[in-house]
């Protein structure tokens, strides 16, 4: 069986890599379609629960098919950037990725506006990763504005959305079976593809406890990675038994074993403020309130807490940002909101303490958690 170790050892977003088995038939399952279809524009859905590999499945077809296109683009985090930033962002990255150059836009019509006009009967690779509710691109014009043998490949977590209206077929993600299961975690764990003798019957009721799910296989593997059978045991023994809070229990057992609050801070104001934002700025941010960011950052990378893509921006799951901003609400209402650290922004070049805007980020998280 092919091996995912490049898969796991933070490559470039968009890097070859090598998949199980089941990974790679299905990529070729859809490439199928996608030849079959060739003289249409084709619009395929990938929908599945959070973390089970719906990313991982486009990049891999992606990664498979990008030769033949001279015009492309993969936009990942869409509904977690639009969330922030607007929808406008993934407008424009469209805009720029496919024409080469940086574009204004200044509304959402105008770039639906642009999109229509200027990406006109062209033969397009795009991938929109993550969009639910929001969408840059006018789906139901796609078969009139572009051209034949366009492909448009959307990730959707939520398979009632409107947007799954408008793609043909559905691809639904499937969970990696017990051996696929049982290599991922100790590639994270061990850095080999099979546990030791020693620790085998825990590494497969880990798998057994994470039911195929990659990103838990992913983070608590890499939580284990390097810890004695005794601490194996531990998490072993702290696993819940009810089904609705397995998998939020296995990212928190990663978060509550960062080795200080200042990694665990980090996390949060990533998971509030920087998903999309560039690595440096966030160093330069975090290191202007005296927070060591590098060091931190890359022990979040290390846990799978966070990932950094292409462009070296910070991105997150957004399973582990909604976890994130779960704990931020439970601690919140077990303090006063004056014990809670301030959280600094830059605003127009100068640092800005923004402690009368605690209240209101607790309140926004809440919302947006529940």
């Amino acid at each position: 069986m092919d091996t995912i170790v490049k898969s796991i050892l933070n490559l470039p977003v968009l890097s070859a890599t090598k998949f199980p088995v089941g990974l790679q038939s299905r990529v070729e399952d859809v490439i199928q379609i996608i030849k079959d279809r060739s003289s249409e524009v084709c619009r395929i859905g990938i929908c599945g629960k959070g973390g089970s590999g719906k990313t991982t499945l486009a990049k891999a077809i992606y990664n498979q098919i990008q030769g033949t296109f001279m015009e492309k683009s993969f936009i990942e985090d869409i509904a977690q950037v639009s969330e922030r930033r607007g929808i406008l962002h993934s407008q424009k990255q469209l805009l720029s990725d496919v024409l080469k150059s940086k574009v204004e836009i200044h509304s959402d019509e105008m770039g639906r506006s642009m999109i229509r006009e200027r990406l006109y009967r062209k033969r397009l690779l795009i991938v929109l990763d993550d969009v639910d509710d929001y969408c840059p691109i006018e789906l139901r014009d796609s078969n009139s504005c572009f051209a034949e043998g366009t492909v448009i490949i959307l990730t959707i977590r939520n398979e009632d959305s409107w947007i799954t209206k408008q793609v043909h077929p559905i691809v639904h993600t499937n969970l990696m079976n017990p051996n696929e299961s049982l290599e991922l975690l100790s590639w994270h764990a061990f850095r080999e593809a099979r546990p030791t003798e020693e620790f085998h019957f825990l590494a497969k009721t880990i798998v057994a406890y994470c039911e195929g799910l990659p990103l838990a296989l992913e983070v608590i593997g890499s939580y284990l990675y390097e810890k004695t059978k005794l601490e194996w045991n531990r998490v072993f023994l702290r696993l819940p038994n009810t089904p609705e809070n397995k998998f939020s229990e296995i990212f928190e057992i990663s978060f509550d074993g960062l080795h200080n609050q200042m990694e665990k801070d980090i996390f949060f104001d990533v998971c509030c403020f920087f998903v999309g934002t560039s690595r440096a700025y966030v160093t330069k941010i975090l290191n202007g309130c005296g927070v060591d960011s590098d060091s931190g950052i890359r022990v979040l990378i290390e846990r799978h807490l966070i990932k950094i893509k292409k462009n070296n921006k910070l991105t997150m799951h957004p399973v582990l940002q909604e976890m994130g901003r779960r704990i931020i609400v439970q601690n919140s209402l077990e303090n006063e909101l004056g014990s809670i650290k301030p959280v600094w922004i830059d605003i127009d070049g100068k640092y800005t303490l923004l402690e009368n805007m605690v209240r209101t980020f607790f309140t926004y998280c809440f919302e947006t958690s529940f």
